[in-house]
């Protein structure tokens, strides 16, 4: 019988490995991108923010963190979390294809200027793809998460864009990786915005 307690330690490791040997490549694009949601924040654009499956929570978890706050008390930020709202995503699903789902939201609500944070633990995801694809023709940068290689987002992605990428292949440990990255994102703007050493 497998070791329950030596499983759960192995996976500790395996997560604390990932993310200490991670620190030193995802600190540029983490800290561009806040830069850049401040910039967008500041001249009173949005976040609208999308994923699927664990991505699709913690895009949700990322807007609350900006609608209301990470650590230090400040006002509302501007996000709107795209998997939230579950009568628009069926409705679309339902009428078009699922792989509009999050790009049809886009067309709609997203402005130029606007900042599209995308996350996909493969980078293949179609609806991220079309996702990415309407914010650059509705004038919007793009922060993008994706694990593995990237997949086919690099594709979509310009020089005016940012790639945050796990180069890893185990679906839970990129998520895990996520959430840090979000939580360190979230520090930085409050840094930018409030002027935190």
């Amino acid at each position: 019988m497998t070791d329950l307690n030596t499983r759960i330690t192995a996976h500790f490791e395996e997560s604390g490995r990932l993310k200490l040997a991670l620190a030193e490549l995802l600190a540029s694009p983490i800290a561009s991108s806040a830069e850049i949601i401040v910039q967008a924040l500041l001249n009173e654009k949005k976040i609208l923010t999308c994923g699927n499956g664990g991505s699709a929570s913690s895009a949700q978890y990322f807007a609350s963190r900006m609608l209301n706050r990470y650590d230090l008390e400040r006002p509302g930020l501007a996000a709107i979390a795209l998997p939230a709202d579950i009568s628009t995503l069926t409705s679309i699903a339902n009428d078009s294809h699922f792989e509009q789902v999050f790009a049809r939201q886009i067309t709609a609500l997203g402005h130029h200027g606007d900042i599209l944070l995308a996350l996909s633990t493969s980078g293949n995801s179609s609806n991220i793809l079309q996702a990415i694809s309407a914010a650059k023709d509705s004038g919007m940068q793009v922060i993008a998460l994706s694990g593995g290689d990237g997949g086919d987002l690099m594709e979509l992605l310009t020089d005016d864009d940012i790639h945050i990428g796990v180069p890893h292949e185990h679906p839970a440990r990129i998520q895990e990786v996520y959430i840090l990255t979000l939580h360190c994102l979230c520090d930085a703007i409050d840094c930018l915005l409030l002027g935190v050493n």
